[in-house]
């Protein structure tokens, strides 16, 4: 009977959980006065060829166009994100060197400071370098491991895996890159996984960066694309073709989780009981 409610309420919580995603593909059929009128996420009548049109947008190019844009941003700042976070969080986890204990501070400075002070600075130092309106600014940063919050949970997995495998592999013949490699590297494989989970997911969902360093409707990402749809349209927009677009915008995300579910949730478990 225990197991019952224990299950009943986890299938309860799950709905209230999921619904929301219901309601929003349910809303990409409906019209605007269905929307408005009701929570009910089931529609009257499906019309499929809003997605049709919600992916020929009402912008010169497709949605397909957006997307290529936006994985051109997020693949090489998912790449430069996990490679610097694991190079830096080495050397704090298993190297010592001078004035370590302040350029950790220093890290965790960084994570406390909010990244909205850094944009104009950025902005700034972008311009000079005559390099707005491209994706460097937006991929560049990434390769200097500017997320602190990164380098601190692989530090924390790296502590965790005993030092006689360093040792070992150096006496195996390892150098240091390759201990890092082949030794360290599989042991805190759902870090990694969890890092490049949420470089995904934060780069994915960016709306502010994009927005001050972009200016070609061109090379707009995704997210541009959707507020540039709303904005375009006027008053009288169809609701449920904005709502279609942003469905078809959550399929990459609701994909890589899905794919990286079992490393990503092994990953913050992990994480939060290390202590």
């Amino acid at each position: 009977m225990r197991k019952f409610l224990l299950y009943l309420i986890l299938a309860v919580i799950s709905i209230i959980m999921l619904y929301p995603l219901l309601w929003l593909f349910g809303a990409s059929f409906k019209s605007n006065d269905e929307i408005f009128t009701t929570i009910w996420f089931m529609p009257k009548s499906f019309d499929t060829d809003v997605y049709k049109k919600a992916w020929e947008t009402v912008t010169p190019y497709t949605m397909g166009h957006y997307f290529i844009n936006t994985f051109l941003i997020i693949i090489p700042k998912t790449v430069f994100a996990v490679l610097s976070s694991v190079l830096v969080a080495y050397g704090f986890a298993r190297f010592d060197f001078p004035m370590k204990k302040f350029f950790f501070a220093l890290l965790i400075c960084g994570m406390l400071m909010p990244s909205i002070v850094t944009i104009m600075p950025q902005y700034y130092m972008w311009s000079k370098l005559g390099l707005l309106d491209t994706y460097v600014p937006l991929t560049l940063p990434s390769l200097f491991a500017c997320e602190g919050m990164f380098v601190f949970i692989l530090i924390q997995f790296m502590k965790r895996v005993p030092m006689e495998f360093d040792e070992a592999a150096r006496m195996d013949g390892c150098g240091t890159l390759k201990t890092l490699f082949f030794v360290l590297l599989p042991c805190i494989r759902p870090a990694v996984v969890s890092i490049a989970v949420f470089t995904f997911l934060w780069t994915m969902n960016d709306f502010l960066s994009p927005l001050i360093m972009i200016q070609s409707v061109e090379k707009y990402p995704l997210s541009l694309a959707l507020r540039l749809s709303v904005d375009s349209t006027g008053q009288g927009y169809e609701q449920k073709k904005i709502i279609a677009m942003s469905v078809i915008g959550l399929i990459p995300s609701v994909a890589v989780f899905a794919l990286a579910q079992k490393k990503f949730i092994s990953g913050i478990t992990a994480g939060g009981l290390s202590g």
